[in-house]
């Protein structure tokens, strides 16, 4: 199989694993996820297609160039720019689908932080939290040790922007903030009235983090119901996150 196939085959099955019913992380056409093919391109989940039970057929291929020039230099009419951008990014100019409306968050993410998937999902527990007065609070706090393994010291936390290019961008902002602080790409970003995002160098990376997150959200949601979340101190924070037995645990998750 060639590089492309591979990426392909293997993105399939993370998005059918996420799209499953049971599981509350998206339904019909929501959320979306990407790999990385190489330096020039990635495949993305099709605009409107379900993730359960989703086929190769549902991706299409997208080179990076058109899309990060769009978001180095965005334009006053961003809809009618998005989708020029959508169209010429298309590695094939003859396939009929179209790339997800959020094809530009994943271009930059993939391209800025060096992962090699994303995985986009709007799961109910999270979004219980993220349709609150508490989302902030969830994403730049922790509960408990292995959430801060899988998920990071801290969340990237993006209030709520219109889907598309203006979420792109407010994205890529925050996420530069994060990676100037911290030296490292973001494990998971949390949009305000949105959802999640999974970033990994690989599904199972990606699966996993989405997989604590919304563990975490839930745990966060029942700590609210019989008082208050007791959170972990920064300094515990920053010893589990850097011990290298914890470090060497992650690795192993990927």
């Amino acid at each position: 199989m060639s590089e492309q196939d591979i990426a392909l085959s293997a993105l399939v099955e993370m998005t059918r694993t996420i799209g499953q019913p049971e599981m509350n992380y998206v339904v019909v056409g929501e959320g979306n996820t990407s790999y990385r093919i190489d330096a020039d391109s990635f495949w993305i989940k099709a605009s409107g297609q379900g993730m359960n039970g989703i086929s190769a057929a549902g991706f299409v291929a997208a080179r990076f160039a058109p899309l990060l020039e769009l978001l180095s230099d965005p334009t006053d009419d961003p809809h009618t720019a998005m989708g020029a951008a959508m169209e010429l990014a298309k590695v094939d100019a003859s396939v009929k689908v179209k790339p997800s409306v959020e094809v530009t968050f994943h271009a930059a993410l993939l391209h800025d932080c060096g992962v090699r998937c994303i995985a986009h999902t709007h799961p109910l527990l999270v979004n219980q939290l993220m349709c609150s007065t508490r989302a902030e609070d969830f994403a730049l706090k922790r509960l408990f040790p292995d959430q801060v393994v899988l998920c990071g010291p801290v969340s990237v936390f993006v209030p709520y922007a219109d889907p598309g290019l203006p979420l792109a961008l407010a994205i890529r902002e925050r996420v530069r903030v994060y990676m100037d602080e911290y030296g490292e790409f973001p494990r998971t970003i949390l949009l305000e009235n949105h959802g999640l995002i999974a970033l990994g160098q690989t599904p199972k990376d990606a699966l996993n983090v989405t997989a604590m997150t919304v563990k975490a959200a839930g745990i966060f949601v029942g700590a609210c119901a019989v008082g208050q979340p007791t959170f972990m101190t920064d300094t515990d924070i920053r010893h589990i996150y850097k011990r290298p037995d914890e470090i060497y645990r992650r690795n192993l998750f990927q």
